[in-house]
C-alpha cells in the first residue's frame, strides 16, 4: 500500500528542510564561513573564478544575497524526491535505513556528483581536493534527504524497523 499524498508531501517537506539544515551546517558554516572566511573561499587554494562568482560578480548568487527562494525551492525538490521515493522504494529491501541510504545515494549520484563535475570542475577549474570536500558535503545533504523521507514514508509495522533483512 502506497503512502497517502499527504504523507508524501510531509516527507518531502522534511527532506527539503533536512537538506537546507545540512547545507547551512556544511557549505555555509564550514565552506563559506560566517564572514566569507571558509575553506571554499580561501584564495590560496580556491579558483579565483569561483571566488569571483560567489563574492564579486553581480548579481551575487541568490543563495547568498536573498536565500528565501532557494530555501523554498529546495523544499519543493524535497517533495519531488518524496514522490520519487514513493515510486521507487516499494521494490527495494525493507527498512528505513536501507531505503534511506539507497535513495540518498541515488540523489547524490544523479544530482550532486553531476553538478560537481559539470560546474565547479568544468566551468570554474576548482581544485580536486575542494571538489572532494564539496562531494562530502553533498553526500551528507543527500543522505539527510533520503533518511528524512524514508522515516516519514514508512507507516506499516513491518517497514518501521531500523534495518530489516527481508
Amino acid at each position: 500500500m502506497k503512502p497517502t499524498h499527504a504523507r508524501t508531501v510531509l516527507a518531502g517537506i522534511a527532506g527539503g528542510l533536512a537538506m537546507n539544515i545540512v547545507m547551512l551546517l556544511t557549505f555555509r558554516l564550514l565552506g563559506f564561513g560566517s564572514n566569507g572566511d571558509g575553506i571554499l573561499l580561501d584564495a590560496s587554494t580556491q579558483s579565483k573564478k569561483l571566488i569571483a562568482v560567489w563574492t564579486e560578480i553581480e548579481p551575487i548568487p541568490l543563495v547568498v544575497d536573498s536565500p528565501a527562494p532557494i530555501i523554498v525551492g529546495i523544499v519543493i525538490f524535497g517533495i519531488i524526491h518524496a514522490y520519487l521515493f514513493r515510486w521507487l522504494s516499494e521494490t527495494w529491501p525493507k527498512g528505513i535505513v536501507n531505503r534511506g541510504l539507497r535513495f540518498g545515494g541515488l540523489v547524490f549520484v544523479m544530482t550532486f556528483l553531476f553538478w560537481e563535475f559539470f560546474t565547479p570542475f568544468n566551468l570554474f577549474g576548482e581544485p580536486l581536493h575542494l571538489i572532494a570536500l564539496e562531494l562530502l558535503f553533498w553526500g551528507l545533504i543527500a543522505l539527510s534527504d533520503g533518511l528524512a523521507i524514508s522515516v516519514l514514508m514508512h507507516k506499516r509495522a513491518s517497514d518501521t524497523a531500523i534495518d530489516s533483512d527481508n
